[in-house]
């Protein structure tokens, strides 16, 4: 069943993922922890800290080793089993990454509800992709992959010997960009449109004026990376695949 259902939240997560998101973001009032603005703005920042967490993991995955997560023709692919960098430290270092971004938003929102709700979801969701590339992958590769994983664990990095993992290997800027400034874009996006939601549902839109400034001050520096990096990758400046 877990196979099954991740076949399909696989073919389908493009658009059924940020959908949840963008729905329970909207549909559930954001919290505002015992009413004090300054215990909603340490949720916040343990938001913030979480999502961070979960980049620069994902940045550190992806500048050593990249492994392909977008399958083929909308289902679980994979030409070759990446087993160096973090790969030998966790079989599912990306997975790991989105699952503290999300958790991050979901921290700024800051519903009950959608703690919830969503976290199961989410966690469920990434299992059962998990469940349905195992199954692939087991099939494929065979022993190796069984070997695989016996020593390396599915989700949490086993720090023990990572650095001797990433010794002579080199860190790819070029291919980070290329491969991240998209996701990277949207997370920060949704984080700055929570703070801008959540103040206004709580303050009204009059009294957080300068909220929605600070806020519209930090997009510009954003957009204007994410334009760059989207312009590099489009003239080839940033290498190809």
């Amino acid at each position: 069943m877990m196979v099954r259902c991740g076949n399909f939240l696989f073919r389908f997560r493009d658009l059924l993922f940020p959908l949840v998101f963008v729905a329970m973001a909207i549909l559930l009032p954001p919290a505002f922890p015992r009413g004090n603005p300054w215990l909603d703005l340490a949720v916040d920042a343990a938001g913030m800290a979480l999502a961070i967490a979960g980049q620069t993991l994902r940045a550190a995955v992806i500048g050593y080793a990249y492994v392909k997560r977008g399958g083929k023709d909308r289902r679980v692919y994979a030409d070759t089993l990446v087993t160096e960098g973090f790969f030998n430290h966790s079989r599912n270092p990306l997975y790991a990454g989105n699952l503290l971004v999300l958790a991050g938003l979901i921290v700024i929102h800051g519903s009950p509800w959608f703690v919830a709700i969503g976290g199961a979801f989410y966690l469920f969701a990434y299992l059962a992709i998990t469940a349905a590339e195992e199954d692939f992958l087991a099939k494929k590769f065979t022993e190796q992959y069984a070997e695989y994983c016996r020593r390396v664990p599915r989700f949490i990095p086993r720090l023990a010997g990572l650095r001797k993992s990433l010794d002579g290997m080199s860190f790819g800027w070029q291919r980070l960009i290329r491969k991240e400034y998209g996701s990277a874009f949207v997370w920060i996006t949704c984080a700055l449109g929570l703070l801008v939601w959540e103040s206004s549902a709580h303050y009204g839109l009059a009294a957080s004026r300068n909220r929605l400034i600070l806020v519209a001050i930090l997009f510009i520096p954003v957009f204007a990376a994410y334009l760059t990096a989207r312009i590099l990758k489009k003239t080839r400046r940033l290498g190809k695949d």
